[in-house]
């Protein structure tokens, strides 16, 4: 059974930093692309940064270019994204993705709120 569950968030000032975990059970994270994914308030859900299988990475938003890097420890089956320099803009409810055989799986997600 495939399951991704989220952590890591919370409240944080802003220029703090986080780093959010997704755990996967059910497959091998190393072999599927692996996304990150935020959704605020009011907002359409927002592709953030991308793992490949390869372990190429990509963020999406131009918005956290440079602030963001997405990473995974095979390991532990687990993909990270380390979140610094957090803006107010940045408050989110932050998903982990992964698709497999044509089906798009979903964490239910873990807050992020940046406010002082």
């Amino acid at each position: 059974q495939v399951q991704l569950v989220e952590s890591g968030g919370g409240l944080v000032q802003p220029g703090g930093s986080l780093r959010l975990s997704c755990a996967a059970s059910g497959f091998t994270v190393s072999n599927y692309v692996m996304n990150w994914y935020r959704q605020a308030p009011g907002h359409a859900r927002e592709l953030v940064a991308t793992i490949s299988n390869t372990g190429g990475s990509t963020n999406w938003a131009d918005s956290v270019k440079g602030r963001f890097t997405i990473s995974r420890d095979n390991g532990e089956n687990t993909v990270y994204l380390q979140m610094n320099s957090l803006k107010p803009e940045d408050t989110a409810v932050y998903y982990c993705s992964v698709r497999l055989a044509n089906t798009h799986y979903w964490g239910r997600g873990t807050q992020v709120t940046v406010s002082s």
